[in-house]
């Protein structure tokens, strides 16, 4: 027998405003705590065109346990007054129930009916005003220089089933320059109207999208390797020097030679 999914049964929630203005006032200083700063490519940051009020899919390569937060800070930051929303694994989310609030919500994996929930669930988010599902197809962590995996069917068939909603791929990647933190890069791909492809099959958006964060991920690579801040916008500047106790060594040395106290140790950002 054919195992049915119904959205009767659906645990997507609307995130509470109040709930998440105090998650993000938390996110802030936590990521403020652990990263330099977050660096987005300016020549692809979204603008207020990017999607006119449609829905918005972005999809992104996944090479660290910081996505989700980091996901939800950029969601914040770069789509402003779109919700979060994104597919987690039904038994994590059973786990750590408060995911609820923020946004996440269950799909069942490892079962026969995994795949259908992600579809029905995702359709469902993107009836909403104003919302932005992201999602990892690469379904496992990946290395940013590992772009070999195939994407997992499931976007390129809501992609080919939805046409009110835009598409994008964005790129993320951690790396160390010249402070004692990494940076969070991030960059993106333009965005697709699904509308302006009624025609392409399956396999067709598949090849497409897969292309599309490929690119991106090259191009975002290519950016870190030249270490150069110019081509990025800040974000969020963190937390700069090396820790309390060598900076304040530091700060003493420059009071007793006159010179003003730098707590960075390069030059960029």
């Amino acid at each position: 027998m054919k195992a049915e999914v119904s959205l009767n049964d659906s645990t997507l929630k609307e995130p509470a405003k109040w709930f998440l203005d105090g998650f993000h006032r938390f996110l802030r200083g936590y990521l403020k705590r652990h990263f330099h700063c977050f660096a987005v490519d300016r020549e692809r940051r979204p603008d207020s065109n990017f999607a006119d009020g449609r829905p918005i899919i972005l999809f992104a390569n996944h090479p660290s346990w910081w996505d989700p937060l980091t996901a939800q800070f950029l969601n914040r930051t770069l789509f402003e007054g779109y919700s979060f929303y994104a597919p987690i694994d039904a038994e994590a989310l059973e786990q750590y129930k408060v995911f609820e609030r923020l946004g996440f919500f269950g799909v069942r994996l490892s079962s026969k009916t995994g795949a259908a929930q992600f579809l029905l669930r995702s359709r469902e988010v993107l009836r909403r005003d104003r919302a932005a599902l992201w999602i990892t197809p690469e379904g496992r962590f990946s290395d940013v220089r590992d772009q070999e995996a195939t994407l997992m069917p499931g976007l390129a068939h809501l992609c080919h089933r939805e046409d009110n909603a835009v598409v994008a791929a964005i790129a993320l990647e951690y790396a160390f320059w010249d402070e004692r933190l990494p940076i969070c890069f991030t960059s993106l791909s333009p965005p697709t109207l699904l509308s302006d492809h009624p025609d392409w099959t399956k396999a067709q958006w598949s090849t497409y999208l897969s292309e599309q964060l490929r690119e991106t991920q090259s191009r975002l690579s290519e950016m870190v390797i030249a270490r150069s801040s110019e081509p990025f916008d800040n974000l969020l500047a963190g937390k700069k020097g090396t820790g309390w106790f060598y900076d304040s060594f530091r700060r003493i040395k420059s009071l007793a030679t006159r010179q003003p106290y730098r707590a960075t140790h390069g030059d960029q950002f």
